[in-house]
This record gives C-alpha cells, structure tokens and sequence, in this order.
C-alpha cells in the first residue's frame, strides 16, 4: 500500500516538493534493515510520518482512504500498520506532535500552501481529462493534516499501547531532546533538520521502508533504513554542531527556506571550515538575504522549545476498544485490525521474553 515515493538529491521528495534542509550530500550514512532496530526504542516525528500516509495511501486516481461519513483515513491505516509491523520487529516506536511553529516558520508554511493550492487545480485538472495516474501524481501534494486527524491519530495510538510526546513547538527538536536525554535509542524523521537540532542518532525510512515504485521512471526501488551519527557527521565534515548548524543556514531552512541562492551544501561546509562562522562567512557570499538575523535562526535550533514533562510507557493493546474506534467508527476491515493487533502482541511478548532472559542470565 505504501508506493509513489521516490528521492531527489537532497532528500524526500513528494513529486516536486522537496522536504527539509538540503544536508544529504554531506552525510554519512549506515544502511540497515528494519530487523536490525529490534529492541531500539525510536522517537518519530509524528507529523512527517502522518504527512507520508496522507501523500502515499490513496486509491488509484488520488482519492484518500475515506470512511462513510467522509473523513480521511488514510493517516490512520498508515499508522496503525506500519507501527504493527514496527512492534512485531520488536522496536517500540514513540510517536512526537508537533505544538505551535515559531514566527520564523510563516514564509515556508504559506509556500506549502501555495505548492498543495496549484497541486489541487492541476489535480482536477488530470481528473477531468482522464489522466489517473498524473491525477494520483498531483493528489499526494494536496495532504493536509486536518485537527480531527492528528486527535484521531493520539487515540489510536493510546488504544494500541504506542506513547506519544506533545511538543510545545517543533516536533523534530522534541524528538532529538527525547533522544539526547537518553529516553529513546534513536529518532526517526525523514528530514535532515533533526541533526540541527541535535539529534544524537537519527534513521530515516522508518516509515516507508519496502519496495516501492519510481513513477517517474516507472520502476521499483528498495527503500531501507539509513541511521546517521552525529558525531560521525561532524568528524566527516570537521566542524562543531554550531558550524553544521550555521551550513544549514546557509542552505536553507524551514525558516530561511531560500537560503543563499545557488549554494549549495558543499560550498556552504566549505566557507564555515575556511570563516568559522556564519557571520564570517557572509561577507564572501553574493546576495545573502535572511528573512531575519541569522541569529535568531540559529537560536531556533541551538535552543529550542522544548519539553521535559512527558511520560514513556508501553503497553499491551486495547483490542476490543481500537475494534471499536477504527472498524464500528471508521470503518476499517475488522478482520485486518484484528491481525494487526496480533501482531503487534506477538512482538510484545517476544520482546518479554526477551527481557527475561537478559535479566535471567544477567
């Protein structure tokens, strides 16, 4: 169920929509399989995740999973299946919301708007003349996430068992500070922008690791997971957190998204190591325009708003009580939750035994 993603340069891509900051060039990565993240406990970025679902899970002219009485569904049958299979592997998944974006954030908010508005004309365009499969092309773009949908999300996630951090502001420091507190073993977003938050460890793909479809290309690829050092980067690259904080700056951000035009992340690491900083730094750049003092930038990732008033804990699920809320009220296949939920058990009790053993021979 889960296709038509595929991977720009930089980074995930939603058919011409590239998503965070552009830092892939600069980094090193380990591949690994989803089994090898058994027994890791993982924060997510709820909303990245939630986005992905939204985009990927639709009928074959672009239509979102929708149950009777209209509302999307998509997010939670992305989030119910994947987070089974994540749970059936033994990882035990924290999933993290976004609060409130900092003022800084309104430029690259409005864009997305702009981008998912001209998705939406061009989308009923494709319709109307026929064309499914540019339909479909155009429809993943529209996602929006919708109040109802990030509530329904937390509910399901309480029946299952899977906590959940909310964050005061950005959902991708909160996971990172989650990670650096030593409460989860890695944090998993699909952007790079976790590392400029700090972020220890990070994995990407969690998500939408499989086989899936290049359509532009129309053939398939094996999207895996891909864990990220941060100490690693800095020695790749030799400079501090600050200066990897100061090049992503350079190349643009959810809160500079222009960054400086026509460079790119190799040059940018280059004036950091050669100035030091990025205030050294501008005086050598050609048309360095912020949307405000890049300081203020800085701050938002060096200190940003996050949260220790969170509580981790999982548990066995609510069978009969996620039965009632996705099949009775959203009307999912009964017999598929209920397998799902099965899974998931197996996972947790494989994961006990696990743990008593290790305490046995100790």
């Amino acid at each position: 169920m889960l296709s038509q993603v595929y991977y720009h340069g930089f980074g995930p891509v939603f058919h011409g929509v590239t998503l965070g900051v552009k830092l892939r060039d600069l980094v090193p990565k380990t591949v690994v399989r989803l089994e090898d993240l058994g027994g890791k406990s993982i924060a997510i970025d709820a909303y990245n995740a939630l986005y992905q679902f939204l985009a990927i899970i639709r009928q074959p002219d672009g239509t979102p999973l929708k149950d009777s009485s209209g509302r999307v569904t998509s997010h939670l049958s992305g989030l119910l299946y994947r987070t089974s299979n994540l749970v059936e592997l033994g990882i035990k998944p924290i999933y993290v919301f976004d609060g409130l974006p900092p003022t800084l954030k309104d430029v690259e908010i409005q864009r997305r708007v702009k981008v998912k508005q001209d998705a939406q004309v061009r989308y009923e365009r494709a319709l109307k003349e026929g064309k499914i499969q540019e339909a479909r092309k155009f429809a993943q773009v529209t996602s929006r996430l919708k109040d109802y949908m990030a509530e329904d999300s937390k509910r399901l996630l309480d029946l299952i068992g899977i906590p959940w951090i909310q964050a005061p502001s950005e959902g991708e420091a909160q996971a990172a500070h989650v990670t650096k507190r030593g409460d989860a073993d890695l944090c998993a977003s699909q952007d790079y922008d976790s590392l400029l938050f700090g972020a220890p460890r990070l994995v990407r793909n969690v998500t939408i690791s499989g086989r899936r479809r290049l359509p532009s290309k129309n053939v398939s690829i094996e999207v895996v997971p891909e864990v990220i050092v941060m100490d690693e980067v800095l020695k790749e690259c030799g400079i501090t957190y600050e200066q990897l904080v100061d090049v992503g700056i350079l190349v643009g951000t959810d809160f500079n998204p222009d960054g400086i035009e026509g460079l790119g992340p190799k040059t940018a690491l280059k004036l950091i190591k050669e100035h030091g900083t990025l205030e050294n730094a501008l005086p050598h750049v050609k048309n360095a325009a912020f949307p405000a003092e890049p300081s203020k930038i800085r701050e938002i990732f060096l200190n940003p708003a996050i949260t220790d008033n969170y509580r981790i804990e999982w548990k066995e699920p609510n069978v009969e009580g996620t039965v009632d809320f996705i099949c009775r009220q959203r009307d999912f296949s009964e017999d598929r939750v209920r397998k799902a939920l099965e899974k998931m058990q197996k996972g947790i009790d494989k994961a006990k035994g696990k743990a008593t053993l290790d305490k046995w021979f100790g």
